[in-house]
């Protein structure tokens, strides 16, 4: 359980990491009159991510699950190539990156690095990790619900990006 542990915690600092990015392409962004859309849901995106920490932590103190090699090494596997994807994303977009949704009108849609195969690959990163993360340490319950309350907020995430994007895309 400790290396788990430590696990999260480097989780935990890779999405502190994020946020210090994203905070300087939002203010990149916005000073090129970039506009945010989505303000409401991204509260409930930063309780989710958090309590799925959380929980990834204390479902197998409380539940007493135990480290399955068969399936937590495959997991962690997964979860770590989505970590790789994500940060993929990050470098092929650069300053336009951003935990929250902020266009800048008449940019270009970026078709280059993982957006050549997908329109959004980032969220195919975050679905993976949040059904593998837990499932490192057997935290099944925690990855059922927190896979679910995701494809919730992810369908209003896509929604309110692609309508976003579409609004600013040059004609």
């Amino acid at each position: 359980m400790p290396w788990y542990a430590l696990l999260l915690l480097a989780v935990a600092v890779e999405r502190v990491a994020e946020l210090v990015v994203a905070r300087r392409n939002a203010a990149w962004t916005l000073a090129r009159a970039g506009v945010e859309h989505g303000r409401g849901h991204y509260p409930v995106m930063v309780a989710l991510h958090t309590g799925l920490l959380a929980c990834c932590l204390l479902e197998p103190l409380i539940a007493d699950r135990p480290f399955l090699p068969a399936l937590g090494w495959p997991v962690l596997a997964l979860a770590l190539l989505a970590q790789a994807l994500r940060w993929w994303c990050v470098g092929t977009l650069g300053p336009y990156w951003n935990t929250r949704v902020i266009v800048v009108p008449g940019a270009r849609l970026v078709g280059a690095g993982p957006y050549r195969f997908l329109r959004h690959p980032n969220y195919v990163a975050v679905v993976v990790e949040v059904a593998a993360l837990p499932l490192v340490h057997s935290a099944w319950l925690t990855a059922a619900v927190f896979t679910a309350a995701n494809a919730m907020l992810l369908t209003v995430r896509l929604r309110c990006e692609n309508t976003a994007l579409a609004q600013a895309a040059p004609a």
